[in-house]
C-alpha cells in the first residue's frame, strides 16, 4: 500500500482477542467441533483431531478445551517428554501439519493417552491421512482417532467474524459497511483477519473513521473483485 504524504505511521498497539467459550461464534460449520469440545470428557475416542483452514477457529476451540480439560500443550519431537506428560493429564498438540512431529514420539503419546485414560486434542489444516506419516503403527492409530472438520465460512459467519474482530480492537462498524466487505472479500476467516487489521491501520494512519472508501482500497489491494454498488 502506497502511503500518502499526509499519512502518519500508526503505533502498533496490541489488542486482545476474546477467546472464551461465550465469545465463540456458533454456526453450522462449527457445530460438530463445538460439540466435541463441549462434550469432553465423554469423547467417542481418546484422540480427537480438529481439521480446518487457517483462521477457521481451531485455535479458539483448542484454547477453550485446554482450559476446560486442564490440558498441557505438547510438541511430540525426539527428546521431548510429551508421552510422559500425556500419562498424567490431557494434552494439546496444535498445528500438527505445520509444526511437524516425530512419528515415534507421536505414536508413544497416543499409546500413553490410551493406556492411562487421558486425552489428546490435535488441530491441523489437513486431514491426518494427508500428514507425511511413514510409521505404519502411527497411521493405524490416526485412523482410529475422531476427526472433526470445520468447513468454509458462509456470509452469516463472515459477518459475525468481522464484527467480532473489529470489536476486539474496540472498533464498532456500521452493518452496511460490513455487508459491503462480505460481498467482496475472499471466503475465508484468514482474509477477514487481514482486512480488519489493514483497515484499522489505514484508518489510524489517516486519522479517519472506517469508511467504504477505505474498505474499497483495502479490498482492491488484496485483489478482491469490485462489485457494482
Amino acid at each position: 500500500m502506497t502511503r500518502r504524504p499526509s499519512e502518519q505511521l500508526p503505533l502498533a498497539f496490541g489488542h486482545d482477542p476474546a477467546t472464551g467459550r461465550e465469545d465463540l461464534l456458533v454456526s453450522d460449520r462449527l457445530s460438530a467441533a463445538i460439540a466435541i469440545v463441549d462434550h469432553w470428557p465423554e469423547w467417542p475416542s481418546p484422540v480427537v483431531i480438529i481439521a480446518g483452514p487457517v483462521g477457521s477457529g481451531k485455535s479458539h476451540l483448542a484454547s477453550i478445551w485446554r482450559e476446560k480439560a486442564g490440558a498441557e500443550t505438547i510438541h511430540p519431537v525426539v527428546g521431548s517428554d510429551a508421552a510422559d506428560v500425556a500419562a498424567k493429564r490431557p494434552v494439546l498438540f496444535e498445528d500438527a501439519d505445520r509444526q511437524g512431529f516425530d512419528d515415534t514420539a507421536l505414536f508413544h503419546v497416543i499409546n500413553s493417552v490410551r493406556q492411562h485414560g487421558t486425552a489428546l486434542l490435535m488441530t491441523s489444516r489437513l486431514w491426518p491421512m494427508s500428514w507425511p506419516v511413514t510409521l505404519p503403527d502411527l497411521r493405524s492409530r490416526l485412523k482410529a482417532a475422531t476427526v472433526v472438520e470445520i468447513g468454509e465460512p458462509d456470509d452469516e459467519l463472515l459477518t459475525q467474524v468481522l464484527v467480532k474482530l473489529f470489536a476486539d480492537r474496540q472498533l464498532f462498524i456500521d452493518e452496511r459497511l460490513v455487508g459491503y466487505i462480505v460481498a467482496r472479500m475472499e471466503r475465508s476467516l484468514e482474509a477477514a483477519q487481514t482486512i480488519v487489521e489493514r483497515l484499522d491501520r489505514l484508518a489510524l494512519a489517516r486519522g479517519t473513521r472506517l469508511t467504504r472508501t477505505l474498505a474499497a482500497e483495502v479490498l482492491a489491494e488484496l485483489g478482491n473483485p469490485q462489485l457494482p454498488d
